[in-house]
C-alpha cells in the first residue's frame, strides 16, 4: 500500500478535472488527478460537438477530452487509474484520500470534478441509441435536428425548458409524460400547452425505439397507462429529460451536500463549506451543465487553490 502527500489532488478527468490540472500543474503545484470510472468524463459519449469554442469543423467528443488530456501530460499532470472509494479530513485540515487500488493520497487542496450522469429510462438498445438519435441535451444536440420531429421525456421544467427551446428549432415536438398534468412551475407550463409547435401526451410511458437499417432513431412508441393502448410516434430525436444524479455519493459527510446531492456552493461558485476543497463542473452546477462552463469553472477552482495554498 503506497502513501503519498501531494500539494494539489484533483478527483475526476472531464472538463472540469483536466482545466483544473492544466491550471495548477501551470503554476507549478504538480497536480494528481484521480482518472474515475470513466476517463474523460461524460463527453467521451458524445459524437458531434460543435459549441466548444475553437473548433469551427466540430470535433468528436472523445477526441476533444484526449486534446485536453494530451495538454495536460505536457505540464508533468499525473494520472491515477483508479476510482476514489473514501475521503476523510484529518485533523492537520488536510485531506485523506483512500483509492479503489489501495493507493492513499494526503492532499493539503482538493478539487471535486466528478460530474454527474444522466437518468435512463432503461428500455432495450438504450445505450445504443445514444448520438444515434438519443439525447440528454437539447442546447447541445436541438440543431442536428433541424426541421425535424422530436419527443421530450419529462415533465418538470427541465424538460419543459428543454421542449421550448426545441420548438424554435424542429418542426413537431412530442412532449411524452407518465402523468396527467405536468410537474413544471405555472409558468413553464403555460408556455408548453400553449405552444402550437407541441404537443403534449399524457398519461403515457415509453415502451420502445424503432431504428432504421443503420441503427439511427425513426420511432418511439409509448404505452397509455389507463388503457394500455400503444402509439407509436415517427420522431428523428428524442431528448431525456427525467433528471440527472451527481456523482457526490463518496462526499457525503465530508464536504455539504444540497438535498439533491449537489455540492452546496459557497461564497463563490467554486467554494465548498470546506477551505480548501473546491469543487467544479456538474457536481455543483445543476444549472447550465455545459463543457465550456466545466472547463470554466475547473479554471476557477485551480486559481483558488493556487492562492488557498499561497495564503496557508
Amino acid at each position: 500500500m503506497s502513501k503519498s502527500f501531494e500539494r494539489v489532488v484533483i478527483v475526476g478527468s472531464g472538463c472540469a478535472g483536466l482545466s483544473a490540472a492544466i491550471y495548477t500543474a501551470r503554476a507549478q503545484l504538480n497536480p494528481w488527478v484521480i482518472q474515475g470510472k470513466m476517463p474523460g468524463g461524460l463527453l467521451t459519449q458524445t459524437t458531434d460537438v460543435e459549441n466548444f469554442p475553437g473548433f469551427p469543423e466540430n470535433v468528436q467528443g472523445i477526441d476533444l477530452m484526449d486534446r485536453m488530456r494530451k495538454q495536460a501530460e505536457k505540464f508533468a499532470v499525473r494520472f491515477e487509474n483508479a476510482e476514489l472509494v473514501r475521503v476523510e479530513r484529518t485533523k492537520e485540515n488536510s485531506n485523506h484520500l483512500f483509492l479503489s487500488n489501495g493507493h492513499e493520497l494526503r492532499a493539503q487542496a482538493l478539487i471535486i470534478a466528478t460530474g454527474s450522469h444522466h437518468n435512463f429510462l432503461g428500455l432495450e438498445g438504450e445505450h445504443n441509441l445514444m448520438g444515434k438519435g438519443l439525447s440528454v441535451c437539447a442546447t447541445c444536440d436541438g440543431f442536428f435536428y433541424r426541421n425535424e420531429d422530436v419527443c421530450v421525456i419529462g415533465g418538470g421544467d427541465s424538460a419543459c425548458e428543454e421542449a421550448l427551446y426545441l420548438s424554435r428549432i424542429c418542426k413537431k415536438v412530442y412532449l411524452i409524460h407518465r402523468r396527467d398534468c405536468l410537474r413544471a412551475s405555472k409558468i413553464m407550463s403555460e408556455r408548453v400547452c400553449s405552444n402550437d409547435r407541441i404537443e403534449v401526451i399524457w398519461n403515457s410511458i415509453p415502451q420502445g425505439f424503432e431504428c432504421d437499417e443503420h441503427g439511427f432513431l425513426k420511432a418511439l412508441n409509448v404505452i397509455h397507462k389507463e388503457t394500455q393502448s400503444v402509439q407509436k410516434v415517427v420522431c428523428r430525436g428524442i431528448f431525456l429529460a427525467i433528471g440527472w444524479k451527481p456523482n457526490t455519493e463518496v462526499f457525503k459527510g465530508f464536504v455539504e451536500l444540497e438535498t439533491d446531492g449537489y455540492i452546496k456552493q459557497g461564497r463563490i461558485p467554486v467554494e465548498t463549506s470546506l477551505p480548501g476543497v473546491f469543487a467544479a463542473g456538474d457536481c455543483t452546477d445543476k444549472k447550465y451543465r455545459q463543457a465550456c462552463v466545466a472547463a470554466s469553472m475547473g479554471i476557477q477552482a485551480a486559481l483558488e487553490a493556487e492562492s488557498w495554498l499561497l495564503h496557508h
